[in-house]
């Protein structure tokens, strides 16, 4: 019998639509919901870069695994959604900070031609949920 566990966290952005942050399954995998450069408290978009923005993202990415119980540590897998391909550079060189070179996740990345509220990044992740 497969199990499902809604995550939720005040400390990132409540969704947008009719989604959860992130569905656990069978208390092993977490399915994080693509994040967007929102402030948890206001509701606010931050960031005037795809830098800037992937940084917020990140942040309010970590902050839904870390309340399904994992890590950074414990993502196998990113899909990475960009406005413009052109900030590839740009988008690695924060995402390196979170994710280092020697247990990196999978990762997807792809150019799309419009996010939601009209940001340049949006990340999502599946990640194991450690016993």
């Amino acid at each position: 019998m497969t199990v499902r566990k809604i995550v939720k966290t005040d400390q990132a952005p409540a969704p947008v639509g009719p989604y959860n942050q992130g569905i656990v399954a069978s208390g092993k995998m977490l399915f994080a919901s693509g994040q967007i450069p929102l402030d948890a408290k206001t509701g606010e978009l931050v960031g005037a870069t795809a830098a800037e923005q992937t940084e917020k993202v990140l942040q309010n990415l970590t902050e839904v695994v870390k309340a399904a119980g994992a890590e950074l540590s414990n993502v196998v897998k990113t899909s990475v959604f960009l406005k413009d391909m052109n900030d590839f550079a740009a988008v690695n060189e924060v995402y390196a900070r979170y994710f280092g070179d020697e247990d990196s996740p999978a990762r997807a990345c792809v150019e799309v031609a419009r996010l939601p509220k009209d940001v340049l990044v949006e990340i999502e992740c599946i990640a194991m949920v450690p016993d």
